[in-house]
């Protein structure tokens, strides 16, 4: 495989150059493939539990208010792997890191399958979340593989995987739970990382650190590279404020479709394939990132999420199955306009600082996790308030203002 140049940082913080892992033509399709199956199997470990709840809760004799904390304490666990642990990939070989956390997540996976009662299921739920964050190891790695001309669209590429993973995770664990048994879903999840660890165990080259910093001062770096670097302070609020419409309408749609259209969280879940439809186009905000510059696609994305959540909040005003089909419209467009502000924002990113990718990730990741739980939070509360109207609102006025961050320098 072909090798290019990077950087890496010497132990006083000076950058040099060092051999980097493979890029251009080393880049093979099915490596990107790969990167884009691990990406999108691992960060669907975190969504399987949120359908199957209920039924988990019934079986192992837990309460409503206890398997509530099971998706809590999974995301509390990506936010601080996301944290504590992605910045090791600047640190240490990536691929190691990788297939390492591969293997924790399918112990932890299978942890979950054989939990005996609530509480070894919590602890099993944020082990779940920590080591998924491996999908925050594999994004930085195919940047790092990548040609420069061509990040934006491999970029894109493992992120449609990632958006995939997130999207499509509760309607299969849906199907499993009701056909099979909760239990069942794990394992198959468990079964499957264990493939895609063993397949990046033959095919993921090695990555050289691109730093010499202790623990410490590698978490230290992070709010130096926050002070230091204007574009990452404007990817991440921007990211973060679409992530904020973005949960509140994913967080509170299977309420309001019940409360509205007394539908269940089967209906709910099948808008999640509207959303993988405006995720599978991700791949072409790549492309026009790669020709025309990321900066256009942050704001084309911002602009796109901000007309379908103002579109929805006139939805009442038309017939109720017109509503739905503009729900379904809606839900395209918005995914669409997120997800390719958020490939734009990580070829941003990424091209500031080659040797610190790991660290840019985790800071541009922490700026959407806080977007994701504002939203969420703001979301319920309004819908409980004021009605589904001010969720869409509050959607609305969160990427007007993403919009704003993007056309102000």
């Amino acid at each position: 495989m072909n090798s290019i140049p990077s950087m890496h940082t010497t132990n006083d913080g000076r950058s040099a150059p060092s051999a980097a892992a493979p890029a251009g033509p080393g880049l093979s399709r099915p490596l990107v493939f790969l990167l884009a199956a691990g990406a999108g199997l691992s960060v669907a470990s975190l969504y399987y539990s949120q359908p199957m709840l209920a039924v988990l809760g019934a079986d192992i004799g837990a309460s409503t208010r206890e398997a509530g904390w099971v998706p809590t304490l999974t995301q509390l666990g990506y936010a601080l792997g996301i944290l504590l642990l992605a910045p090791l990939g600047d640190r240490f070989d990536r691929r190691r890191i990788i297939l390492g956390k591969a293997a924790l997540l399918v112990m932890a996976l299978l942890l979950a399958a054989v939990a005996p009662s609530i509480h070894v299921l919590l602890v099993a739920s944020l082990a779940i979340g920590m080591t998924a964050t491996m999908a925050q190891d594999i994004v930085p790695a195919a940047a790092t593989l990548a040609p420069e001309a061509h990040r934006g669209k491999v970029v894109g590429t493992v992120m449609t995987g990632l958006l995939l993973g997130i999207l499509l995770s509760r309607v299969v664990s849906g199907f499993v739970a009701e056909h099979f048994n909760w239990r069942t879903m794990f394992i198959a999840a468990a079964a499957s990382v264990a493939v895609i660890g063993a397949a990046a165990w033959r095919g993921l080259p090695s990555f050289k650190p691109t730093t010499q910093l202790a623990y410490g001062a590698l978490l230290g770096s992070l709010g130096k590279l926050w002070q230091q670097h204007a574009g990452l302070r404007r990817a991440a609020l921007a990211q973060g404020l679409l992530s904020v419409g973005f949960s509140a309408f994913w967080s509170t749609l299977a309420v309001m479709l019940h409360s509205e259209f007394q539908l269940g969280s089967t209906a709910a879940g099948a808008f999640g394939l509207a959303g993988a439809a405006g995720a599978l186009a991700a791949p072409l905000a790549g492309r026009l990132a790669d020709k025309r510059g990321p900066e256009l696609v942050t704001r084309l994305g911002a602009g796109l999420a901000m007309v379908s959540f103002a579109a929805l909040v006139l939805a009442q005003l038309v017939p109720p199955q017109a509503q739905l089909v503009l729900l379904v419209v809606c839900a395209v467009g918005f995914d669409l306009g997120v997800q390719a502000a958020l490939i734009a924002h990580q070829t941003i990113v990424y091209g500031i600082e080659p040797a610190a990718r790991s660290r840019l990730n985790a800071v541009l990741m922490v700026g959407m996790f806080i977007g994701m739980a504002t939203g969420a939070a703001l979301g319920s509360l309004l819908l409980a308030q004021w009605g589904w109207a001010a969720v869409m609102l509050l959607a609305t006025a969160a990427s007007l203002a993403a919009l704003g961050v993007r056309m102000w320098r």
